[in-house]
């Protein structure tokens, strides 16, 4: 069993979705400076900073309607004594509709029009389930309807808005990419519904990715903080100490359930990124390379000829795709989209979903120790390529590709192993748990037949037990997956 749980922030979680029936643009203000320009000079006290942040920063309550009747109370003598009380197949009056309370989690305000960021996972129910009312409480305790505008699961962002008589205090938004760890932040939000809530913390850390918080096809890049945040600060502020709005709060890192000074935020860059495309065009489109990258370790590095881990791999193009149009090949290391250097597969996937369809960009890359720039135009992943991804969620939390030249030198396979690598699993995988699946283990046979590629793997898969041949660090054997 594992000891460590990762848990979103929200008490509860709900599914809703409404478009906007206009398109209108959002306006934001920005402050761009380093928090050193920002903020000269030691502080003492963070009291007016908060006075003016806290008012930005609210509380957002889900319900839905249920239909029941009520049924006639049951005899105190029957309670007192434990006996079952005799079943009343009737309700004793007309079923009637009641408010029945979801969750709780928390919001920023980031225009003064009244739009509302907060994560997708408290608008969002089990099962589907769409909220009937999502109910939003500012600081000086009055209260709004609010309107869903859209939610997008892959970066776990949704907007709300509510329409106010007077102007609403809109946060300034920082500019996340330029923090640093050390910096001193506040987490700011309603847990556990205790009411509005400020504790101080630093940056931990920047720019974590894999962590398995959004599941498989989740686009994470999140900044840490020891600040205690719990559940209900979900959707709440990360802010610095000009009192800036740095980034969402969404999920923590515990073995209780309570803060254990590991908390996740998603950065302002991103979550505005994914904001303005909601309230703008209703949707959130992605850019597309149409390749399948992996991390380089150091064997893989080596291997290579390169002198560092950095980068990401090209283990597969997609056939047809802007990858293949562009020129890119398997065995390729991607250094850079334009400008942006690329440290690891994530944030290649990462830096290229917050392109928008269609852009040119271009891509340097290392081919056998020769740098080469390469023009590629974006493809879309609502486009046809995406019917190609689903072989990445086979096995949940678990990523299978081909077994390339590069991955079999780098993990040493032998020229007669062939089969499916297995190239990453989710920490919150099911096949994770008890080391069943491990990286860089390469999956030969399911249920006795031979596998080449990913979906092979779908093709010999059943319900129940799962028989599956497999080798790892040079010794094969068999392992059992129970699949549903």
């Amino acid at each position: 069993m594992k000891l460590l749980a990762v848990s979103f922030l929200s008490l509860a979680m709900i599914h809703t979705f409404a478009s906007a029936e206009e398109n209108p643009k959002l306006n934001v203000t920005a402050d761009e400076r380093s928090i050193v320009a920002a903020a000269p000079g030691q502080m003492v006290s963070y009291a007016d900073v908060l006075d003016s942040a806290t008012p930005s920063v609210v509380s957002v309550y889900t319900s839905r309607i249920v239909t029941g009747g009520t049924q006639q109370p049951v005899p105190e003598f029957f309670r007192q004594f434990g006996i079952p009380a005799p079943q009343q197949s009737q309700p004793t009056e007309p079923q009637r509709e009641r408010r029945e309370s979801l969750g709780v989690g928390s919001g920023v305000i980031i225009s003064n029009e009244g739009y509302i960021i907060t994560n997708a996972h408290v608008v969002m129910a089990g099962r589907g389930q769409a909220a009937d009312e999502i109910l939003v409480r500012l600081s000086d305790d009055s209260e709004y309807v609010s309107e869903l505008i859209g939610f997008d699961e892959k970066t776990d962002v949704a907007v709300l808005k509510i329409e106010s008589d007077t102007e609403l205090p809109a946060f300034k938004i920082a500019d996340s990419e330029q923090l640093r760890v050390g910096d001193i932040v506040f987490a700011i939000g309603n847990p556990l519904n205790v009411g509005l809530t400020v504790t101080q913390g630093i940056i931990s850390a920047t720019g974590r990715t894999s962590r398995g918080i959004l599941g498989p096809g989740g686009y994470e890049n999140f900044i840490q903080t020891d600040a205690a945040i719990n559940l209900g600060n979900s959707g709440g502020a990360l802010i610095d100490a000009a009192g800036r709005l740095i980034g969402i709060n969404t999920a923590i890192v515990s073995r209780s359930g309570g803060s254990n000074g590991i908390g996740f935020a998603i950065p302002t860059k991103l979550a505005l990124n994914v904001a303005r495309n909601l309230i703008e065009r209703g949707s959130v489109p992605r850019g597309l390379l149409g390749l399948f990258p992996e991390n380089l370790d150091r064997d893989m590095a080596e291997a290579f000829g390169l002198e560092s881990t950095r980068g990401a791999l090209v283990n597969q193009v997609q056939p047809d795709s802007p990858a293949e149009k562009g020129g890119i090949r398997h065995g390729d290391v991607i250094l850079k989209i334009d400008a942006i250097e690329i440290e690891s597969a994530p944030q290649l996937r990462l830096v290229v979903s917050q392109t928008l369809p269609g852009t040119e960009v271009l891509v340097e890359l290392v081919r056998q120790g020769e740098t080469l720039k390469l023009p590629v135009v974006l493809g879309s992943l609502d486009g046809s390529v995406v019917s190609l991804e689903p072989e990445q969620t086979i096995l949940e939390g678990v990523s299978l590709e081909v077994l390339s030249d590069g991955a079999r030198t780098a993990l040493k396979v032998p020229a007669d192993i062939d089969g499916v690598l297995v190239g990453s699993v989710a920490a919150d995988s099911p096949y994770g748990d008890r080391e069943e699946l491990t990286q860089g283990m390469v999956i030969l046979e399911v249920n006795s037949g031979a596998v080449r590629e990913p979906a092979d793997v779908k093709a010999q898969l059943k319900d129940g037990a799962n028989r599956f041949y497999v080798w790892y660090q040079g010794t094969p054997r068999f392992i059992v997956l129970r699949v549903k």
